[in-house]
């Protein structure tokens, strides 16, 4: 078995964030969809970033984000994703790997340009997602270093990836060689749309691939088609060995080898923006899992890791989630 270099490998859209705020009647008139994620085109995108207001931009997509989040926690972490030789590319780059992660994944010299993500954030912190994939749809599994993901603990993947085929096949060849080499495939289902859109496919991953689900409650009751959680939480604990179910402002429920863990939400002076709030969950979680902490222990600091990210805009921490962990004594 080959030695342990990382916590964990993520996969996922290589993607520049642009966030700024608007109203619910600026999303009506742009034909967006609240508190979702659209994919659009190159022409619509540059048409949207000019009707924006003042905007913050920084290097995300969600498995990014979770591997910022790992780092900050003082983990070791890979990200696959792609972009392209241009200057959004290389600002992607130099933000990953100055928080120390790896950055396996090849880089494009031709075709489409480096992805963006236009983030909207209404008054109630909600945050509506128009993406423009660009070169990030174009991983395929010859972008999949194996040797990186037999050393990796923990290989993530997110579930926007299954928008495009070739990065879906990227995501079926390192789940098989993550399991092959004996560690943890874990997953998260992205977006409730998204599971609409792939519901068949994802229930047959969670059941025959995935080790570790994470799923908000929206997400969740979408993929079994039910209307309560409990009814979803019975099924993933007959689905998974780990699950890890966010529910906003009642905390998360962690299912590990069938036993349920409930985890209190961090109280926030104020929700600013939600933007990847799930994502730094599933970095404190991973983290955790990664270096053998039990699962209400994980679940404790992905909800303090949510928590610091929903006071201020952006994806990512500003501040060292290792110090934020060590004053909370995890």
């Amino acid at each position: 078995m080959s030695q342990l270099k990382y916590d964990v490998a993520g996969i996922g859209n290589a993607l520049v964030d642009v966030i700024a705020n608007a109203d619910d009647a600026f999303l009506k008139s742009e034909d967006i969809q609240k508190g979702g994620m659209t994919l659009i085109n190159a022409e619509h995108a540059d048409v949207l970033y000019g009707r924006m207001g003042e905007a913050i931009e920084s290097s995300g997509g969600s498995c990014a984000n979770t591997i910022a989040g790992i780092a900050s926690l003082g983990g070791k972490g890979a990200f696959f994703g792609k972009v392209k030789d241009d200057q959004l590319g290389k600002v992607f780059i130099h933000d990953i790997k100055t928080l120390g992660a790896e950055f396996p994944a090849s880089v494009a010299a031709d075709g489409a340009p480096t992805g963006r993500c236009l983030v909207l954030v209404t008054p109630d912190a909600q945050r509506s997602m128009s993406t423009f994939l660009g070169a990030a749809q174009n991983l395929t599994p010859d972008d999949i270093d194996e040797e990186v993901i037999k050393a990796s603990a923990i290989t993530y993947m997110e579930g926007y990836l299954w928008d495009q085929p070739s990065a879906k096949d990227a995501f079926l060849k390192a789940a098989k060689v993550a399991r092959e080499a004996g560690r943890i495939v874990s997953l998260t289902l992205s977006d409730s749309f998204c599971v609409d859109r792939f519901r068949p496919e994802f229930l047959k991953l969670v059941k025959e691939e995935v080790d570790l689900l994470f799923a908000n409650e929206a997400e969740i009751l979408s993929l079994y088609e039910v209307d309560k959680f409990e009814d979803a939480l019975e099924r993933v604990r007959s689905d998974c060995k780990f699950a890890a179910l966010t529910r906003s402002e009642l905390g998360a429920v962690i299912v590990a080898n069938g036993d349920v863990h409930i985890v209190a939400a961090e109280k926030v002076e104020k929700v600013v923006d939600t933007t990847g709030a799930g994502d730094l969950f599933a970095a404190g979680f991973l983290y955790g899992l990664a270096r053998g902490y039990k699962p209400d222990h994980c679940g404790r600091l992905g909800v303090m890791a949510a928590a610091e990210i929903i006071g201020h805009y952006g994806p990512r921490p500003m501040v060292s989630l290792k110090d934020l962990a060590a004053e909370r004594g995890l």
